[in-house]
């Protein structure tokens, strides 16, 4: 990260406050239920936890957004939910967060995504998940384009969260697409569908490596092979950019002309990676938002990463500890 300007990405965090980003995607709840162990079952080879809390978070699209307000940003969000008491919490936790709820669609044959894992000693043991992976229903996608019309005009960038729980699919992006080129408005997204096709023209393409070799059947084993792979799938999306996240092994920014630009990992220490794409997207799209160059923003979100991988569970990043990592680089 030869020649950064510290002052500028500071700058940059300081003007999130007027900045406003429409989340489009997945909502889930994240429940976590936390314990010790200390026997193991005489019913069958597993640990026994004891439990001793339990909490629930936004996931899914809902971190993201929960990224973005812990930013200092506004945001919206798109998405479904089911008539039960999980969607009735995905909505109250959002109006906590000072975020609009119309763009919350209810499908009464659907149940709202979660996802619970059993943490004990600071390590998951298990994680078992409650959904609906198939298409959401036309007329709930119709719902979100109509959202999506009436309140584009005031929106500063999109991000489109998909974690392939249904919302994101082609009506619905054939939809968008028009929308989102009509008003050239910023709009990122966070792959999970491996038919790229569908978000032809994107601003920034955020897959993580294993996603990456999946779509373009290039196994990343060097910084050639991860060149290749950036590149492909930027001529496939049609993008501008391509960030490939690698965990531990840091980021890779692959813009047309300008080659590869290699990110190392900030972090000290990694307890938890759960959430970590949510950051980054999050913190791309705000540093584009603010007027950051891709180079800039794919900087600032790799400090943003390297933060919440240093926390255990569906976590998020402030502005002022976003601020010390910038300073204390």
């Amino acid at each position: 990260m030869t020649g950064l300007d510290k002052e500028k990405l500071k700058e940059a965090v300081n003007r999130f406050q007027a900045v406003k980003i429409m989340v489009i995607g997945d909502v889930m709840m994240d429940q976590f239920i936390w314990g010790k162990v200390s026997r193991i079952s005489p019913e069958a080879p597993i640990p026994v936890v004891d439990v001793r809390d339990e909490s629930r978070m936004l996931g899914g699209a809902g971190n993201v957004v929960h990224n973005i307000c812990s930013l200092g940003a506004q945001a919206s969000l798109c998405a479904v939910v089911g008539r039960d008491e999980m969607g009735r919490r995905v909505v109250r936790e959002l109006r906590k967060l000072g975020c609009p709820a119309e763009g919350i669609v209810v499908e009464e044959s659907r149940p709202t995504t979660v996802k619970t894992r059993i943490v004990a000693h600071g390590q998951q043991v298990v994680r078992f998940d409650r959904e609906n992976r198939g298409k959401i229903a036309e007329e709930s996608i119709e719902k979100i384009l109509s959202c999506v019309r009436d309140n584009l005009a005031d929106t500063s960038a999109v991000i489109i969260s998909d974690y392939a729980k249904g919302v994101v699919c082609p009506k619905l992006m054939d939809g968008l697409r028009p929308l989102l080129s009509k008003n050239k408005v910023i709009w990122a997204v966070d792959p999970k569908v491996w038919d790229v096709r569908l978000f032809k023209g994107v601003t920034i393409f955020t897959p993580n490596q294993l996603e990456a070799e999946s779509i373009t059947g290039i196994r990343i084993d060097s910084n050639e092979s991860l060149a290749r792979a950036g590149e492909k799938l930027r001529k496939l999306v049609r993008c501008k950019a391509v960030l490939v996240t690698r965990g531990e092994a840091g980021m890779a920014l692959i813009e047309k002309g300008q080659g590869m630009y290699f990110i190392p990992t900030v972090a000290r220490e990694v307890y938890d990676v759960t959430g970590a794409g949510d950051t980054v997207i999050a913190a791309m799209t705000l540093g584009l938002a603010a007027g950051l160059t891709p180079r800039e923003a794919a900087t600032l979100a790799n400090f943003a990463a390297g933060i919440v991988v240093g926390k255990i569970g569906t976590a998020t990043v402030g502005t002022a500890e976003l601020a010390t990592a910038i300073a204390n680089l």
